[in-house]
């Protein structure tokens, strides 16, 4: 149990944070720094990183918040991005955005939007800052036409090295450092400026299949990508439902991309957790569940007779900075070769049956699945070696299982570790060096050769990095 302290933060203001104890969005990560810091300038930031007195290591900038590993945890510094929040300008002619580091993506997307333009792509998650987005990984099925990864998409990028020097790499200086920076998870320093590319607004369409996971074939998987642009997958119960887009002329049934966030920002969540806090392990619970999923799943069989709906790009990003807390949810994040899919669907679905009987656990949202094309852009890419079909648990952590959902994580985790599973280090919550090493080999050393270089005394690498790297 942590106590609350008061923190001594950097250049106090009427806007300072003095609470000591920093709670990530699920609530599962609490973290105690000695220095709590709210920089509002690179000048600022480099005070920090060279005052090792004053500001103790490890130092971890700090976005939102929405890792669900301790990636941005810490005992010593933690630098606060939230005041370098401004566009820096908007490149019609190049297409890109320049923005400092703290900016959310929902509210840069707001900046385009009034020019018609939005970022290549728009991911559901949209508190993510552009900082995180350019130097961690992250996942798209629904933009990523050519690629799911937002940092595919960076060309530019300036950071303030942890002795407290100014760098920076794009794509005509210093292009090869952009692989090594995309991978760095903030252990090459504290990023302060990117550079992303944009387009014009678009109007996309999704449409919707059903099918049981049962009678699910490798033909259909192959057929929904062939005829669509990218697709998302969600297994309900022991349905799938193929959730494909492709662009569109016009808006039709635009409305509904309201009623799509709201089930991600707060409906489908809050659901889930009150059945487990208000039925627990009673008789009637399952049969509940089996309500809520035949429920849904009627939707989505409606929206496709309905020839599915259209809307504008952007507005497939949920903003959560408001959801309460009973309608928070977790999730976590294992890449497998997309060949594999349906396999290790059918076999996932079998194990989460058998956890169930063993242990009366099971999640209480859908099972998402991405589709992410080859992509060899960062060092730490989970689709550097080909296409992937990703397996996403989510579940909305209720208080009547304490305990529950981490138990049902590191059982995932092993079943997905021997099955040859790519985790991500900000995603995939109790992910262990042998997971990582397996999954990404020669380019994990390879990224821990070239941070010896950067940062020989290790003043970015916390606790959960130690456990990781060589």
């Amino acid at each position: 149990m942590w106590a609350r302290t008061r923190i001594p933060t950097l250049f106090q203001d009427g806007d300072a944070d003095v609470t000591t104890s920093i709670t990530n969005y699920d609530g599962a990560i609490v973290t105690t720094p000695q220095e709590y810091a709210h920089p509002k300038s690179v000048e600022d930031l480099q005070a920090i990183l060279r005052d090792t007195n004053k500001y103790p290591g490890p130092v971890r900038a700090l976005g939102s918040n929405h890792s669900l590993t301790p990636c941005a945890a810490s005992t010593g510094t933690i630098v606060s991005m939230a005041n370098l929040n401004q566009v820096v300008r908007i490149d019609t002619e190049k297409m890109t955005i320049t923005a400092q580091a703290g900016l959310q993506l929902v509210e840069a997307a707001k900046v385009l939007r009034k020019q018609k333009l939005q970022f290549m792509l728009n991911i559901e998650i949209g508190n993510i800052t552009l900082g995180s987005a350019a130097c961690c990984q992250t996942k798209d099925s629904l933009d990523g036409v050519e690629l799911g990864q937002l940092n595919s998409y960076l060309t530019g990028i300036k950071w303030v090295t942890p002795s407290g020097t100014l760098e920076e790499a794009s794509e005509s200086r210093n292009p090869e450092l952009l692989p090594y920076i995309r991978a760095s998870y903030g252990l090459a320093g504290i990023v302060y400026e990117v550079t992303f590319r944009i387009k014009p607004i678009e109007i996309i369409r999704f449409n919707y299949d059903v099918h049981p996971v049962k009678e699910l074939t490798e033909d259909i998987i192959a057929k929904a990508l062939a005829s669509n642009q990218t697709m998302v997958l969600w297994t309900i119960g022991d349905s799938l439902v193929i959730q494909a887009r492709n662009t569109a002329p016009e808006l039709k049934h635009e409305w509904l991309a309201d009623a799509r966030r709201f089930g991600w920002n707060f409906l489908a969540a809050f659901i889930g957790r009150g059945l487990r806090d208000h039925l627990g392990g009673s008789a009637l619970a399952p049969a509940a569940e089996k309500v809520g999923s035949g429920i849904e799943l009627g939707f989505y069989r409606l929206l496709s007779a309905g020839g599915g709906f259209t809307l504008e790009a952007p507005d497939k990003t949920v903003d959560y900075s408001k959801t309460p807390k009973s309608a928070r949810y977790a999730f976590t994040f294992w890449a497998f070769p997309r060949a594999a899919y349906v396999k290790n669907l059918q076999d996932y679905v079998q194990w989460a049956d058998e956890y169930y009987k063993r242990t009366g656990f099971r999640c209480n949202m859908p099972l998402g699945s991405y589709f992410i094309r080859k992509d060899a852009s960062s060092l730490l890419s989970y689709t550097h070696d080909g296409d992937i079909i990703s397996l996403d648990p989510i579940h909305a952590v209720s208080e009547s299982e304490p305990g529950a959902w981490a138990d049902f994580l590191k059982a995932f985790n092993e079943w997905a570790y021997q099955r040859g599973g790519i985790p991500l280090l900000n995603q995939s919550p109790f992910v262990q060096k042998a997971h990582v090493v397996a999954a990404y080999g020669d380019r994990w050393t390879k990224l821990a050769g070239w941070l010896r270089t950067v940062d020989p005394n290790r003043r970015m690498v916390n606790e959960f990095f130690a456990e990781l790297l060589p």
